[in-house]
């Protein structure tokens, strides 16, 4: 999992920097509302899931997390906030 999330996180790097036209991940940083579309989408996205938890629905739940954590990655990008930050926060944790 640790090699997909940092995959992940390249990519949206990548378009972050590149800002592809045709890219759903570049248009979050080019949005009018700036962050607050990615904040409004981590909102949906945890309803979402609360919904889909409270209908023991495993698919749905899955889904929905994926949601989470792909916004959640974004986010962090526009923060310039790295994944290794967050990776040491979580050991930190432990």
């Amino acid at each position: 999992m640790d090699e997909t999330l940092a995959e992940l996180f390249a990519v949206i790097e990548d378009r972050k920097e590149r800002l592809p036209e045709d890219s759903y991940t570049a248009s979050l940083f080019t949005h009018e509302k700036g962050e607050n579309e990615v904040l409004e989408k981590l909102g949906e996205e945890t309803t979402e899931l609360v919904l889909a938890a409270k209908d023991d629905d495993r698919e749905e739940i899955a889904h929905e997390s994926a949601d989470i954590v792909y916004h959640l990655l974004v986010l962090l990008a526009m923060k310039d906030v790295e994944l290794s930050d967050l990776e040491a926060e979580l050991e930190a944790r432990r």
